[in-house]
């Protein structure tokens, strides 16, 4: 492929102008708590059919062990999945933002639980995540987003929804 410096000045002052244009200002919270509504709606009905989502099987014991043993994966795993679909339609449709971070805190707490549960299936060592690890860490990024979307979301006394 051909390319000249000057086409790809001008496709680079592209991107940057769209990047920067008015519609990302006034609407990126929106686009990013969107965003994760759709992940979480997403990942939740999974959960709703068994043998589904991968996380199953590690969301399952991991509920069991924070109810001592008292809450079964039969029962916690539908929870759950209702859990995720409500955050992510609280996420989508923008009521209740701070309802919806709440929720967030709750569920995220709840996803790094499996490395005081199951170390040794989240870390094979020192700084050395196994896949399991690397997915309750990328949760790292959810919680910034969420404190991005709270930060944007309205107060008490704003009449608008972001």
């Amino acid at each position: 492929m051909n390319c000249r410096k000057g086409d790809a000045l001008k496709l680079s002052m592209k991107v940057q102008s769209l990047t920067q244009s008015r519609f990302f200002e006034t609407h990126c919270v929106a686009i990013l708590r969107i965003s994760m509504g759709v992940i979480f709606c997403w990942f939740g009905v999974l959960k709703f059919v068994p043998g589904l989502s991968p996380a199953e099987a590690l969301a399952g014991r991991t509920i069991q062990a924070l109810s001592f043993g008292l809450v079964q994966p039969w029962i916690s795993l539908p929870a759950l999945a209702l859990f995720e679909c409500a955050l992510g339609t609280l996420l989508i449709s923008g009521r209740y933002p701070r309802v919806a971070i709440l929720f967030l805190l709750a569920h995220m707490i709840g996803t790094f639980s499996p490395a005081l549960f199951f170390p040794r299936e989240v870390f094979r060592g020192f700084m050395l995540p196994t896949l399991v690890g690397q997915y309750i860490l990328k949760n790292i990024v959810l919680i910034a987003a969420g404190i991005v979307v709270s930060a944007g979301a309205p107060s008490k006394s704003d009449a608008t929804v972001c």
